[in-house]
């Protein structure tokens, strides 16, 4: 399967404009599956547009299983109809004169394959999708989900070696987002073609990719492992970007005087990793609620006082917020809780569950934050 690499690749649409995409470095390993995550106006969409050859760069260079196949320097374009990808749109941009068969063989027809062919071909593709009972309907008279299945044979039929995705599963409700989910899991695994899918949701990427790319104001602050994004955050845009409920940041400069920065920063310079400038991100299931947390608290973990001042359930979890002289902090409990709203509660947290970032909001070395970077210097 092919490999993408995209080298100093921006996109502008105007010269007084900031860039949607700039300076992009990114490397897609053969057969894998990448979700390119982001907020709304990230530029994932115009990076996958301009893989797929649907936008041109402005600058830097595309090229797929080692060819080059943008480059604005020298002058080198492919069209999107030589670079053997299949596409899915958000909109799934199916004819509505055409019924479900004859959408799903229309790349086939295209290619001049032969009526036997494409018919054994699509019928195939529909039964793995459960669309073959409707082979003979419109796509007005199909739901949503439905729809989606037949944009999707219509991708799948071709057999493409690369298959692209512009958050194809957003119009879908839970429980179908959830099936097509596992569905595209099971199709990349029996396609082993390399995947790209843009998505603004956070939990469609963990559970799809093998890859994640997190994207922010034009620029790649994250590709790693879903394990990694979440565990290890780069940044504190990404560590506050994915999580839900999001990650508590508590900000530890010399000029917070808040109760718990003061807490914190008494901690961290006791637990020997000096005077921290920039600020600690608590993931709320790493919060640890009881009666008693100071004589509970493992060795070496932070611990603390808190009051109850939420309890939100949201079915198989509640979310607590914890109130420490006026600053919040949220945690989650997967049995129900047996304190009130009102009660004074201990906290602990783990060493290990503490992320730390400098002043300009990145990461600091879990192991090597002895001192802190030389107490804050």
């Amino acid at each position: 399967m092919p490999r993408i690499t995209l080298r100093g690749v921006e996109k502008r649409y105007g010269a007084s404009v900031a860039a949607s995409v700039s300076n992009l470095n990114l490397d897609i390993g053969d057969g894998e599956f990448l979700c390119v995550l982001g907020p709304s106006g990230c530029g994932k969409t115009t990076t996958l547009r301009m893989i797929a050859g649907l936008e041109h760069p402005t600058s830097g260079e595309i090229q797929i299983d080692g060819e080059t196949v943008d480059s604005v320097a020298r002058g080198i374009y492919m069209p999107p109809e030589k670079r053997g990808m299949g596409f899915v749109f958000q909109s799934y941009a199916l004819w509505p004169h055409l019924t479900v068969q004859d959408n799903v063989e229309f790349g086939l027809a295209l290619r001049n394959v032969d009526r036997k062919a494409r018919r054994t071909a699509s019928d195939a593709v529909m039964e793995k999708l459960g669309i073959a009972k409707y082979r003979d309907r419109y796509p007005s008279d199909l739901s949503g989900g439905q729809q989606q299945r037949v944009a999707l044979a219509r991708m799948l039929v071709v057999q493409p070696s690369v298959i692209l995705m512009d958050e194809p599963l957003s119009n879908l409700d839970a429980k179908l987002r959830l099936e097509m989910r596992a569905e595209l899991k099971r199709i990349h695994l029996e396609s082993k073609a390399t995947v790209v899918f843009v998505t603004h949701d956070q939990w469609e990427a963990m559970t799809l990719a093998s890859m994640i790319a997190v994207m922010n104001e034009g620029t790649l602050q994250q590709l790693d492992t879903p394990d990694n994004i979440y565990n290890r955050p780069r940044n504190q845009f990404v560590a506050g970007f994915v999580g839900s409920p999001p990650m508590n940041f508590i900000e530890l400069g010399p000029d917070e005087t808040s109760a718990l920065s003061a807490s914190l920063r008494t901690y961290l310079e006791g637990a020997g990793l000096g005077a921290c400038r920039g600020s600690a991100g608590i993931r709320p299931e790493s919060i640890c609620i009881n009666a008693s947390a100071s004589s509970t608290a493992p060795a070496g973990a932070y611990s603390g006082q808190a009051r109850v001042t939420g309890i939100m359930p949201t079915g198989g979890s509640w979310i607590i917020e914890l109130t420490m002289a006026e600053q919040k902090l949220f945690a989650t409990v997967n049995t129900p809780p047996r304190f009130q709203m009102g009660d004074e509660m201990g906290f602990v947290v783990e060493r290990a569950d503490l992320h730390l970032f400098d002043e300009n909001g990145d990461r600091l070395p879990d192991e090597d934050a002895v001192s802190l970077q030389g107490e804050g210097k």
